[in-house]
């Protein structure tokens, strides 16, 4: 499983309860699309995850910045996802985002608004804010391999399915 959190935006710790904790503890992969804002919420998402794959994000702290990259991409469930926390140009330029780094789908954050986009090559997923949703639905997203392709949903943090998603691997 693969599980994908954006915008924790905390200066304690992760902000993990209920089903996303347990999908960020039980998840082969974490990726996570930036603002964890702290590196006490960094170290905390670590302190869950066997295997947390991050970048940072606007409102991150220099402590962060300093340990994780801009945009990243990640091979897991038969899939390469690449990985931001905001791109300039909206819909289109997380499109060309991903299309120049060969993804399947394309990971991002900043709005707080979990969303699934098909474009024509790649799938753009943000999953919301499990921690600080600003007028959202609070979200997180899990993915499952299946059949060379991932399936998955959108969740609140209690497990309520706001989305589902399914698409291909290359």
């Amino acid at each position: 499983m693969i599980a994908i959190f954006s915008d924790t935006h905390s200066s304690a710790g992760h902000e993990l309860e209920g089903a996303a904790l347990t999908a960020a503890r039980e998840a082969d992969v974490v990726v996570h699309a930036g603002d964890f804002t702290s590196n006490a919420a960094l170290e905390a998402f670590r302190d869950e995850c066997d295997r947390l794959f991050a970048v940072h994000g606007n409102a991150d702290s220099m402590a962060v910045r300093d340990r994780l990259p801009t945009a990243r991409v990640v091979e897991a469930g038969g899939v390469r996802i690449a990985v931001t926390h905001r791109q300039d140009g909206g819909e289109t330029g997380l499109a060309m985002f991903g299309r120049s780094r060969g993804a399947d789908l394309v990971v991002f954050g900043h709005s707080h608004r979990p969303t699934v986009v098909e474009t024509e090559d790649v799938v753009l997923l943000n999953p919301g804010s499990h921690a600080d949703p600003r007028g959202n639905r609070p979200g997180f997203a899990v993915l499952e391999e299946r059949g060379g392709g991932l399936e998955g949903e959108i969740r609140e943090p209690d497990g309520t399915v706001l989305e589902t998603v399914a698409f291909a691997g290359e």
